[in-house]
């Protein structure tokens, strides 16, 4: 999946630049993905996991749903470019897509962004 690439090979921000609508339907499908607490929470397992990866078996149990619903989750998920899977023997590993993650970090902040200008003011300092 590519969310959209500037003349320097890197992703525009959505302050530097109005996106183009093809970027705009690759961005959507993530934060759609994205926009269910099941799979954020997933996500999140997934990417903190130590090693880089991590067995469906290790994932059913956090979840109060079925292995069928959270494997729709990790369809989802995957479809969407922010993991991989491998099948080994009758488990499937899961492990983060970081080139998707980065570039979409890319999109929301982007170098001298105003989050990244917001955490460096100290305290108190008004606008």
């Amino acid at each position: 999946m590519v969310l959209g690439q500037d003349a320097e090979g890197c992703c525009p921000t959505l302050l530097s630049a109005p996106m183009s609508e093809e970027q705009a339907v690759d961005l959507a499908k993530v934060f759609k993905a994205l926009g269910d607490p099941v799979r954020l929470r997933l996500l999140s397992i997934i990417a903190s996991r130590a090693g880089g990866e991590i067995c469906v078996c290790d994932l059913t149990p956090a979840f109060d749903l079925s292995q069928p619903t959270i494997s729709h989750h990790l369809k989802l998920l995957k479809q969407a470019g922010l993991i991989a899977s491998e099948r080994r023997g009758t488990w499937v590993y899961y492990r983060p897509l970081t080139e998707t993650t980065d570039k979409l970090a890319a999109v929301l902040t982007g170098p001298g962004s105003v989050v990244a200008a917001a955490s460096a003011e100290p305290a108190g300092a008004a606008s």
